[in-house]
């Protein structure tokens, strides 16, 4: 009768040991699989929160009443032999999963793009994002691939070239750098270069530990501004990248709004897309300044009336007016891919409100405004009137975002009106009628901003 007795228990005890083992070898595989199947950050991240909650699955099976704990055998031997390997597999993938998403943080992870066009105020506006200590800011490192990468204008190659814009971008965002030694030249040796362009822009490329120590006879065409810093180890930035807590870039080389579609559907990237527009009429001013050379025969005709405009100059301008415009309108549409991800600022409402407007924008993009943000647009917007560069982020900004009206010939502001009209109608620019109405200090030639515009 004992040995019947004892003959069910001995069968249950080892029928729940083998259904312990079961469990800890499916669920092993099952992590594994995934590990080499999927290495995409989502997955993991996936992956490392539903082990995390594992152990109290896993305990309570062995928590029942009535249950008898395993006998001190092989059968156990085994068992914590799982459990060590799976707990070293379970703080691996949760090592990797911080440093693909930050430095461990609360809060989610954002990514923010400053879409825009030269000459429209971006540096200045993407210094609100370089101010910020948590984000990791980059500033035009498209330019690299624009330099390298030779597209003809329209068609085909349009095409292409925003799509090589688009997967730089992509992983940019990601914290990949070295996608970037593709463009470099000369090509980084070693992951180290000294021709990151205007590496000086970005606070997290000259603040320890990415700014090692400076390295005699090594030119720095592109320098840190405040610190001598050694050539850019690319390989500290990207861990650089990957402890800052978000991610934000500028760039001025992407004007297609829907081809940043997979970018935001991407569910790595928690992407915010802020597209900066100004009045074309002032970002024509300012690029005859900029850049003089490009635009000798639209001065001498402004000046003189010679060398009459070539058609194909005024259709340049009417491209780039209808791309900025056609992105502004998907935008404003709202399709659902890109609802809560747009939104659209003009120059001309940042410079005359820079601190309620950056407020705006870092709450559009969940993101705090910290007060060393308040600071540096308090004393980057109130320089002297004659402080103010061409390339500079200095500026009395209420005082100069309209200074072009009185120095620009209306004539030209004409060439830009039937050129840009849509544009500038949807924007809410108004169109001067005359000279007078041009540099009339008392007639705005700015509607009320739309508040839809935040989308």
């Amino acid at each position: 009768m004992e040995i019947r007795r004892a003959l069910p228990q001995d069968i249950r005890e080892l029928l729940h040991c083998l259904k312990m083992r079961s469990k800890y070898a499916i669920l092993l595989v099952f992590v594994i699989s995934l590990v080499i199947i999927e290495k995409e950050n989502n997955f993991i991240s996936r992956v490392s929160d539903k082990l995390k909650q594992s152990p109290q699955a896993l305990a309570e099976p062995n928590s029942t009443e009535g249950s008898p704990a395993p006998a001190e055998n092989g059968s156990l031997a085994s068992l914590q032999e799982l459990d060590a390997a799976f707990s070293q597999l379970r703080s691996h993938l949760y090592n990797i999963t911080l440093q693909l998403g930050g430095d461990g943080d609360p809060g989610p992870r954002r990514h923010v793009l400053l879409m825009a066009t030269t000459r429209t105020g971006s540096s200045f506006v993407g210094e609100f994002f370089n101010q910020q200590g948590s984000i990791f800011y980059l500033f035009e490192p498209l330019w690299h691939v624009e330099k390298t990468v030779t597209f003809l204008p329209g068609g085909a190659s349009a095409v292409g070239s925003a799509l090589v814009y688009r997967d730089v971008l992509k992983q940019l965002l990601l914290c990949d750098l070295y996608i970037l030694e593709n463009f470099i030249s000369p090509a980084p040796e070693g992951h180290l270069t000294p021709f990151l362009f205007r590496r000086g822009s970005s606070h997290s490329l000259c603040e320890e530990p990415v700014c090692t120590p400076s390295t005699k006879k090594v030119f720095e065409k592109y320098y840190c501004k405040n610190r001598r810093c050694g050539p850019l180890n690319i390989t500290l930035a990207a861990e650089a990248c990957r402890h800052k807590q978000h991610v934000a870039l500028k760039t001025v080389r992407i004007r297609q709004l829907e081809f940043l579609q997979p970018l935001v559907e991407d569910p790595r990237l928690d992407l915010r897309i802020i597209q900066l527009v100004r009045d074309p009429r002032a970002v024509l001013a300012s690029r005859m300044v900029a850049f003089s050379g490009k635009y000798e025969t639209w001065k001498k005709w402004a000046a003189e009336g010679e060398a009459p405009l070539r058609e194909e100059e005024v259709q340049r301008l009417r491209g780039n007016c209808e791309s900025i415009r056609q992105s502004a309108e998907l935008g404003l549409r709202r399709p659902r891919w890109l609802r809560g991800r747009y939104m659209l600022v003009r120059y001309e409402d940042v410079a005359r409100a820079p601190l309620r407007k950056a407020r705006e924008m870092f709450r559009f993009a969940g993101l705090p405004l910290t007060p060393q943000v308040e600071e540096w647009i308090g004393k980057n917007t109130q320089a002297p009137r004659d402080g103010s560069g061409v390339y500079s982020t200095c500026k009395n900004s209420s005082e100069q975002f309209d200074k072009w009206r009185f120095s620009m010939p209306f004539k030209l502001a004409q060439v830009v009106q039937d050129a840009c009209a849509p544009a500038m109608r949807l924007f809410g620019y108004k169109l001067a009628g005359s000279p007078a109405a041009l540099a009339n200090r008392s007639f705005s030639l700015l509607e009320e901003a739309q508040p839809a515009w935040v989308t």
